[in-house]
C-alpha cells in the first residue's frame, strides 16, 4: 500500500469510527435516549457533514480508493442499522454531488463480498444503486448493467432466497425501464444479448423473465431489417444486376452476416448451406462462391464448410445418376460431372478444400449407402477423383492420397475381373479412371521406394493388364496413326495419357502423337486465304476426345501448342503458317477453367505479348482472331486487358499495315461492344485509377471511343448507376474528348442517361463548316486532275498535315472518270490506315453533304456506285470500316436521314454484300466446336469472295506490288460485320423517321444473327436501353425479336429461347399487335424461370461452355425479360401483371413454392427497365393510403412476417406487397437501390400521417440500410434524415403514439449500426420540437442533457409501498 492510499485509509476509517462510535453509544444507553424527528435528522446532517468534510479532503481522483475502504467496513459489518446508516450516508454524499453515483456503484458491485448470500447488505446495496443510479450518464448505467449481469444475476431458485432476488430485479427492471430512460434499450439490449452467448448457467427464473421480455420486445425491430423469406432467395450466376455482397456468408458456419443485438427468426440464423450448395451447382460459379465466402486466393486457408458442400454435391450427383437408371441425357450427365471437377480442382488447387479430407468425408458418406444399381455412378466419380490426383500427385507426399484407397474397397467389391470397355466409346475412360489411378499411386510409391500393401482390387485387373498391353503397342498405334488425322471415335490415345502422365517414358509418345497430329510433320501443306500456305492438319482434336483427357494431359497439351507456337513466332524463318487443326485445338483447350493458368491467362499476360516482341504479326493476327470468333466466358478483367494491349499494338508505326490495323481495330470493337452492363463501370473504374490508366481509351481511332461511349451509357442506363455516381465516368469522358474530341446528334444524345447527355452539351468541340470543306475538296480535286509528277503528288498528298480529303477525290474520280489512276493506290500506301481513318471520317461527311446538294435520283445512283466500287472493286475501303464511321458521324435531321439512306443502299439495294451473306448463311453453322471440316467451308467461302486488304483493284497491273497477307483462320466480312451492325441498328432505333430502312435491312442481313455470338444479350439490351423510344413502336420491337428466331430457326427448336405463346403472336401479321395476354400467360412465364432455377429447366440442354449464358437460370431469366419487354403492352401494364403474379395470382401457385415465385419476380423486375418495375412504387403508396394498414389492430407486427403468416394461412395483401418489395430490392443493384431515398422524398413522406404508414416504410426499407451502408453510405444518411423528419410529422399529426418504442429502437439500431453521429447535425433540430417522451427517449441521439429534456430522468426517492414490496427486511 503507497503512502497515499494508506492516509486516505486512515481518513475514512477515522470518519467512519466517528460516525459508527456515536451509534454504538446510543446503543448503549437505547434504554435512556428518545429520538424526535428533528433530533434525527439533527443526527443526520451531522453523519453527513463528517463525510461532506471527509470526501471534500480527498482528491477526486483518489475517491475510488477511498471508496473501497469505506466498502470493506460496509461488507464487513453485521449490524443491520449500521448498513442502513452507511448505505444512506452514500446517498446523501451522491446527492450534494461530493461522490460520483457511477464511483459508488461500481465500488459496492465490484466487492468480493457483495454475494446475494449476503443478505442485509445484498439487499440494501441494491436498494442504494436504485436510488442513485438516475445520476449515471448512460454509458455508465450500461457498464453497470454489464456488472450486474455478468456478477450478481442469482441463479438459485432457493426459496429463501427471494428478497434478493426481487431486490435484483427491481434495480434491474429500473435501469431497463423505458419510461425512465436511463441508457438508450438497444445498449442494454447488446448486453443482455453478449451475456446470453457466455452464460453456461441461466438466472433465476424470475430475473429470465424480465431479461427475456427485454429482449422480446426487440423482435419488431429485428423484423424490420430482415428480408422476408431471405433464406428462400436464390441468385442467377452471371446475372448483370445482381451484386455478390447481397449473398455473402460467414465461411465459417455459412450463417448471413446479421448487424445488431436484435431477436431474429431462427431461419434467418441458421446456415445458408442450400444457397451456397445452389451456387456451387451453377457453372462458371466459382468467383461467386469466393465472393461469398470472402475466399482470397492469396491467403491458404482451408474452409471447410466449401469442402463439406463440394463432396454433398458430389454424392447428389452419384444419386440422381442411380435413380435416374440411365434416362438422364447422357450430355447433361457428362457435363455435370465436368463441372464437378473443374470445382474440386480449383478449390483444392488454392487450398479452400483439403483433398484427403474431402476423400475421408466421401467415404463415410458412401459407406452406408448401396449404390450398385448403375455402375457408371463410380466411374464418374473415381473419373472426378482422377483428375486432382494425375495432376498434383508429383508434388504431395502419397500419404495425401492413400485415403482414396478405402473407396476401392467400398465401390469395386466385386469378385470377378469387370470387362474392358470399347476403345471406340468416350465413356471408356470414366471406366476405366479407377485403375489410372491405381497406376499413379504405384507410380508414386515406387518414385518415393514404398510399397503400397495391397494388390489392384480383382475387379480391376483386366483394366490394368488392358492398359498394360496398349502401353506396349504404342509404337504401332504411332505408325497406324502417323499418315491420317487421329480418328475421333478411338480413344486409346487419351487412355494411355490419363494412366501414364505422371510417367515420363510412357507418357511421351502418346502426348507426341497427339501433338502431331494437329501441328503436322512439316511434309504436307494446306492453303489460308490470300494463298497463304500453312501445315497440313485441318481437322481440330474433337471436344470429346479434350474432354476426355484428364487435366494433367490437357495441360502438357496447351503446353507443347503454345511451345510451338512460340518457336513459331520467335523464329520466323518458315513461311509456312500455323496448322488450322493446332490453331483450332487450342481455342478449344482455352475453354476449360480448370487449366486456366496455362490458358486463357498465359495467352494474355505470356503469348500475346512474345508474340508482339517477336513481331510475329501474322500470329498475333491468328490469336486476335481466335479471341473475336472462338473464345466464350472470359473473365472481364482479362478482356479490358486485352484492349489496353490492342491499343498499344495500334499506336506503334510498325504495325501500321492495312490487315493488322483492321483485325485490332475489329477485335477492339468486339471487346467494347461484348462489355457486360455490370462489368464496365467496376472494370473501367479500377483500370483508370492504375497508372498508365488510358490503356483502354484509344488514342487516334473516334470510331472506337464513340462505340465506348454508347457501352458507358448502356451500361449506366441498365444498371442504373448513373443514380449514385458519375465522376468515374466523367474522367474517362474528360479523356476521350482530349484524344478524339466529338460531338453526338440530339437524336441519340436523348437516349444518353442525363449526365452523360448534360456532358456532351457542355464539351466545346468546333463543328466543321460543310460548305468549306466542298470548297478545299474542289481545290484539291482540281490539284489532282493538274498536278503531272507522280513524286509531287504522292508527297502532296500524303504530306503529315494536309487535310485528310484523299477519299473524296478518289469518289470524285470515279465519278467523273469511271477509273481511278493507279498513282491513287501509292497515295494510299503512303498514308496508310491509321491516318486513312481520319480521312473516312471526313469523306462520309463530304458524302453526305453531297447527297444534301445533289437532290436528283440520277446523281444518287451514280454517288452510290461510285461508292460501291470503291469497296469492291477498287478495294480502298472495308464495308464494315465504312458503314461504321457512317453510322457513328454526328449528323442531324435529313443529314442524318441521307446518310442512313446511303447505308441502306450499300447494304441491301446492292447485291455485292447481300450475296456474301446469303451463301455464308447457308453454306456454315456456328456451333464451331462441334466441327471438324470448318477449314473447308471457310476456304471455300474465301475463294468464292476473296477479300482484298491492299487496293489491288487501282494497282498498276504492269508492276502489281506482292503485299504479303497475314494467315486467316476463321473470319470473313460477314463475320466481322456483326458488331456493326448492332451499332447501325442502335443508331437506326434512335430516328423513327428512317424505321422503313431499318426493317429492311433486318429482313435483307439479319440472318447474320445466326452468328452473333450474344444474340439475347443484344435484344435485351436494345430493348431496355431503348425503352422508351420504343414505347408504343410494337411492330419494330417485334420484328427485332422475330429477326433473332429467324436467324436460329435452323439450329434451335422453337421452345429455345421464346414461349409458344409469343411464337403465335409472331406468326400473326404484321400489322397485328393488339395482342393483350391474360394473366395466365404471366405466370407460365415467370413459372418457366422458377422451374430453370429449381433445376428443372424446360429449355434444350447444351454445352454451357460454348453458350452465350454460363447457366441455365441466367438464359431463363433473360429470355423472359426479352420477351416481357417486346410485348405490345406498356410497360406499366407489363410490370403490374408480374407484380399479380404472386400479389393477385397467389392462389393459383403451389403455396410450399410461393418465395420461388417471389424470387422469380424479384430478379425478373430487376432486371427490367425502371419504368416496369415502378409500378411496385405505385403498389406501396396505394397500400399507404388504404384502411389496410390502420385496421389490423394487435396482430399488427404479426401481419407482417409473412413465412409465419403464410405457414398459418392467415397472410394478407401487405405481407404479400412487402415479401415482393424486398425480393425485388434484395436482387437490385445499388444503381436502382439508390433512388429509393428520393421516393421517400417526394412521393412517401407527404402521404404518412400515422404510425402505422410510417413502421410499413420502416417495414420495407430497413433491411436495405446495411445495404447501403456498405455500398453507398450517402444515400443512407439522406433516409435517416427523412425518417426523423417523418417522425416529427406524425408527431404533430397523431395524439397517441402507441409504438414509440419500437420506432426510437429503430433509429438507435441506425445509429449504433451504421451513422454514428453521421447526421447529428440535421437530426438535432428535428428531435428538440418532438413531443417530451420521445425527445427523452431519443435524447441520446441529439446529446441533450438531462436537464434539458422536458421530461427530467426520475431520481426520486422509491416509494414506500416499493420500499416494503422490494426491500423486507
Amino acid at each position: 500500500m503507497t503512502d497515499v492510499e494508506e492516509n486516505i485509509s486512515l481518513q475514512v476509517s477515522a470518519s467512519l469510527t466517528e460516525v459508527l462510535g456515536w451509534e454504538a453509544v446510543e446503543e448503549g444507553f437505547a434504554g435512556y435516549i428518545k429520538h424526535t424527528s428533528e433530533s434525527l435528522e439533527r443526527k443526520h446532517n451531522h453523519n453527513v457533514e463528517i463525510l461532506t468534510k471527509l470526501w471534500s479532503n480527498i482528491p477526486q481522483e483518489n475517491h475510488g480508493i477511498g471508496l473501497k475502504v469505506y466498502a470493506n467496513r460496509y461488507y464487513d459489518i453485521r449490524n443491520l442499522t449500521h448498513v442502513d446508516l452507511l448505505a444512506g450516508l452514500l446517498e446523501a454524499v451522491a446527492e450534494k454531488n461530493m461522490l460520483a453515483p457511477k464511483l459508488i456503484c461500481e465500488a459496492l458491485l465490484d466487492h468480493e463480498k457483495m454475494v446475494y448470500t449476503n443478505r442485509k447488505p445484498f439487499i440494501r446495496t441494491c436498494k442504494l444503486i436504485r436510488k442513485i443510479v438516475g445520476g449515471v450518464d448512460y454509458k455508465g448505467c450500461r457498464d453497470l448493467l454489464r456488472m450486474i449481469l455478468q456478477n450478481h444475476a442469482i441463479e438459485s431458485t432457493n426459496a429463501c432466497y427471494t428478497d434478493q432476488v426481487e431486490a435484483i430485479v427491481t434495480v434491474i427492471s429500473y435501469i431497463l425501464d423505458r419510461n425512465v430512460c436511463l441508457l438508450p434499450s438497444y445498449l442494454a439490449v447488446n448486453e443482455i444479448t453478449k451475456l446470453n452467448q457466455d452464460l453456461k448457467t441461466l438466472p433465476h427464473w424470475k430475473l429470465g423473465q424480465l431479461l427475456s421480455d427485454f429482449v422480446h420486445s426487440f423482435k419488431p425491430v429485428a423484423q424490420m431489417v430482415t428480408i422476408s423469406g431471405r433464406s428462400s432467395l436464390l441468385p442467377v450466376v452471371g446475372n448483370s444486376v445482381a451484386t455478390n455482397n447481397v449473398w455473402r456468408l460467414n465461411s465459417k458456419d455459412l450463417k448471413f452476416s446479421l448487424n445488431g443485438p436484435l431477436p431474429f427468426s431462427k431461419e434467418i440464423q441458421e446456415p445458408q448451406s442450400a444457397l451456397l450448395r445452389y451456387v456451387l451447382e451453377q457453372p462458371y460459379s466459382r468467383d461467386m462462391v469466393g465472393s461469398m465466402l470472402n475466399l482470397n486466393k492469396q491467403v491458404k486457408l482451408r474452409c471447410e464448410v466449401l469442402e463439406e458442400q463440394l463432396v454433398n454435391l458430389v454424392v447428389s450427383a452419384m444419386e440422381q445418376s442411380e435413380d435416374s437408371d440411365g434416362a438422364t441425357d447422357p450430355c447433361l450427365s457428362h457435363l455435370l460431372w465436368q463441372h464437378l471437377s473443374s470445382q474440386l480442382i480449383y478449390f483444392v488447387l488454392f487450398q479452400f478444400a483439403s483433398f484427403s479430407h474431402m476423400v475421408t468425408s466421401l467415404y463415410d458418406k458412401l459407406k452406408d449407402r448401396k449404390l450398385n444399381k448403375n455402375k457408371d455412378t463410380r466411374d464418374h466419380l473415381m473419373w472426378v477423383l482422377l483428375q486432382f490426383i494425375s495432376g498434383s500427385i508429383q508434388k504431395n507426399p502419397l500419404s495425401d492420397f492413400l485415403p482414396v484407397l478405402k473407396l476401392y474397397d467400398l465401390l469395386y467389391p466385386d469378385s470377378a475381373s469387370i470387362d474392358v470397355p470399347e476403345w471406340q466409346k468416350s465413356s471408356s475412360t470414366h471406366t476405366m479412371a479407377a485403375t489410372c489411378i491405381w497406376i499413379h499411386l504405384n507410380m508414386k510409391a515406387s518414385v518415393d521406394k514404398v510399397q503400397l500393401q495391397r494388390p489392384i482390387p480383382q475387379a480391376l485387373r483386366e483394366h490394368q493388364e488392358a492398359l498394360s498391353q496398349l502401353g506396349q503397342q504404342l509404337d504401332n498405334l504411332k505408325q497406324n496413326i502417323a499418315n491420317r488425322s487421329l480418328p475421333s471415335n478411338d480413344y486409346r490415345i487419351p487412355l494411355l495419357c490419363n494412366a501414364y502422365s505422371t510417367n515420363p517414358a510412357q507418357f511421351n509418345i502418346p502426348m507426341t502423337i497427339l501433338v502431331e497430329s494437329i501441328s503436322g510433320s512439316g511434309k504436307n501443306t494446306c492453303f489460308l486465304p490470300g494463298n497463304l500456305v500453312a501445315a497440313s492438319p485441318i481437322q481440330p482434336l474433337s471436344m470429346n476426345l479434350l474432354d476426355s483427357l484428364t487435366v494433367h494431359a490437357k495441360m502438357s497439351l496447351i503446353h507443347s501448342i503454345v511451345s510451338k507456337v512460340i518457336r513459331h513466332a520467335k523464329g520466323q524463318k518458315t513461311a509456312i503458317a500455323l496448322a488450322p487443326a493446332l490453331v483450332e485445338t487450342y481455342s478449344r483447350l482455352l475453354v476449360y477453367m480448370e487449366i486456366e493458368s496455362l490458358g486463357i491467362k498465359g495467352f494474355i499476360s505470356q503469348l500475346l505479348p512474345t508474340v508482339f516482341t517477336s513481331q510475329a504479326w501474322g500470329i498475333l493476327h491468328t490469336l486476335l482472331e481466335m479471341f473475336s470468333y472462338r473464345l466464350h466466358h472470359i473473365q472481364p478483367h482479362y478482356r479490358v486487358q486485352l484492349l489496353g494491349h490492342l491499343h498499344t499494338v495500334s499506336n506503334m508505326p510498325i504495325t501500321n499495315q492495312n490487315q493488322l490495323h483492321l483485325c485490332v481495330e475489329s477485335t477492339a470493337l468486339r471487346l467494347i461492344t461484348g462489355l457486360g452492363s455490370a462489368e464496365v463501370q467496376p472494370q473501367l473504374s479500377r483500370i483508370f485509377s492504375e497508372p498508365r490508366a488510358t490503356g483502354f481509351l484509344s488514342q487516334d481511332s473516334e470510331e472506337l471511343n464513340r462505340v465506348l461511349v454508347l457501352t458507358l451509357a448502356r451500361a449506366m442506363h441498365v444498371t442504373g448507376s448513373e443514380a449514385f455516381s458519375t465522376q468515374w465516368c466523367k474522367d474517362i469522358l474528360t479523356t476521350i474528348m482530349q484524344s478524339t474530341p466529338h460531338t453526338w446528334p440530339s437524336h441519340t444524345t436523348a437516349c444518353f442517361p442525363s449526365s452523360l447527355s448534360e456532358f456532351f452539351k457542355t464539351a466545346t468541340v468546333a463543328r466543321e463548316d460543310k460548305s468549306a470543306l466542298k470548297r478545299s475538296v474542289d481545290t484539291e480535286y482540281k490539284k489532282w486532275r493538274t498536278m503531272a509528277n507522280e513524286n509531287d503528288i504522292i508527297a502532296h498528298f500524303s504530306m503529315q498535315g494536309t487535310p485528310p480529303l484523299f477519299l473524296c477525290i478518289i469518289w470524285k474520280s470515279l465519278i467523273d472518270d469511271n477509273r481511278i489512276l493507279p498513282i491513287a493506290y501509292r497515295v494510299l500506301e503512303k498514308i496508310g490506315p491509321r491516318v486513312l481513318s481520319a480521312h473516312l471520317r471526313t469523306f462520309c461527311d463530304f458524302i453526305v453533304y453531297e447527297f444534301c446538294l445533289a437532290g436528283n435520283q440520277n446523281y444518287f445512283t451514280r454517288y452510290i456506285e461510285a461508292l460501291n466500287d470503291m469497296v469492291w472493286k477498287c478495294n480502298i475501303l472495308t464495308i464494315d470500316r465504312l458503314v461504321l464511321c457512317l453510322s457513328l458521324r454526328s449528323l442531324e435531321n435529313n443529314e442524318a436521314r441521307l446518310a442512313f439512306y446511303i447505308i441502306y443502299q450499300i447494304l441491301v439495294r446492292s447485291t455485292d454484300f447481300k450475296n456474301r451473306v446469303t451463301d455464308f448463311l447457308r453454306d456454315n453453322t456456328p456451333d464451331h466446336w462441334l466441327q471438324s471440316n470448318w477449314h473447308e467451308k471457310h476456304m471455300n467461302f474465301h475463294k468464292a469472295y476473296p477479300e482484298k486488304f491492299f487496293y489491288e483493284g487501282i494497282q498498276d497491273l504492269n508492276s502489281p506490288i506482292q503485299h504479303q497477307y497475314l494467315p486467316v483462320y476463321f473470319g470473313n466480312i460477314c463475320l466481322r460485320f456483326i458488331p456493326v451492325l448492332d451499332i447501325l441498328i442502335h443508331r437506326l432505333v434512335e430516328m423513327v423517321a428512317v424505321q422503313k430502312f431499318l426493317e429492311s435491312i433486318l429482313d435483307n442481313i439479319g440472318g447474320l444473327y445466326k452468328f452473333h455470338d450474344r444474340p439475347i444479350t443484344y435484344l435485351y439490351n436494345t430493348l431496355h436501353y431503348y425503352d422508351s423510344k420504343l414505347a408504343g413502336r410494337a411492330p419494330l420491337k417485334r420484328r427485332l425479336v422475330n429477326t433473332i428466331v429467324l436467324a436460329h430457326r435452323d439450329i434451335h427448336t422453337d421452345n429455345w429461347f421464346l414461349t409458344e405463346d409469343y411464337h403465335k403472336y409472331l406468326q400473326l401479321s404484321s400489322e397485328t399487335t393488339n395482342w393483350v395476354p391474360e394473366q395466365d400467360y404471366y405466370i407460365r412465364l415467370i413459372g418457366r424461370l422458377v422451374d430453370t432455377i429449381k433445376g428443372q429447366s424446360p429449355f434444350p440442354s447444351c454445352d454451357w461452355r460454348f453458350n452465350e449464358f454460363p447457366n441455365p437460370a441466367a438464359h431463363a431469366l433473360h429470355a423472359t425479360c426479352v420477351e416481357l419487354m417486346a410485348l405490345p403492352v406498356s410497360s406499366p401494364a407489363v410490370g403490374a401483371a408480374v407484380l399479380d403474379v404472386v400479389l393477385k395470382g397467389s392462389s393459383h401457385l403451389p403455396r410450399d413454392k410461393l418465395m420461388e415465385w417471389m424470387n422469380a419476380v424479384g430478379l425478373v423486375l430487376t432486371a427490367l427497365p425502371e419504368t416496369y418495375w415502378n409500378v411496385l412504387n405505385e403498389q406501396i403508396l396505394t397500400m399507404m393510403e388504404s384502411p389496410v394498414l390502420k385496421n389490423l389492430g394487435k396482430s399488427f407486427f404479426d401481419a407482417f412476417d409473412f413465412m409465419n403468416c403464410q405457414g398459418m394461412f392467415v397472410e394478407g395483401t401487405c405481407s404479400y406487397l412487402l415479401a415482393v418489395a424486398h425480393s425485388v430490392w434484395h436482387h437490385a443493384g445499388i444503381g436502382q437501390l439508390s433512388v429509393l431515398p428520393q421516393f421517400v422524398k417526394e412521393k412517401v413522406k407527404g402521404i404518412i400521417k400515422t404510425e402505422e404508414q410510417f413502421l410499413f416504410l420502416l417495414f420495407l426499407l430497413g433491411p436495405f440500410l446495411s445495404r447501403f451502408n456498405f455500398e453507398r453510405t450517402r444515400c443512407l444518411l439522406d433516409l435517416t434524415v427523412e425518417f426523423y423528419e417523418i417522425l416529427a410529422n406524425i408527431d404533430k399529426s397523431c395524439e397517441h403514439l402507441n409504438y414509440m418504442d419500437v420506432i426510437t429502437d429503430f433509429l438507435y439500431h441506425i445509429k449504433y449500426m451504421f451513422v454514428g453521429d453521421g447526421v447529428k447535425h440535421d437530426v438535432d433540430k428535428v428531435i428538440r420540437n418532438l413531443r417530451p417522451a420521445l425527445q427523452l427517449r431519443l435524447r441520446f441521439i441529439s446529446h441533450t442533457n438531462v436537464d434539458e429534456t422536458p421530461i427530467n430522468t426520475p431520481r426520486e426517492p422509491i416509494s414506500s409501498t416499493s420500499e416494503k414490496k422490494y426491500f423486507n427486511e
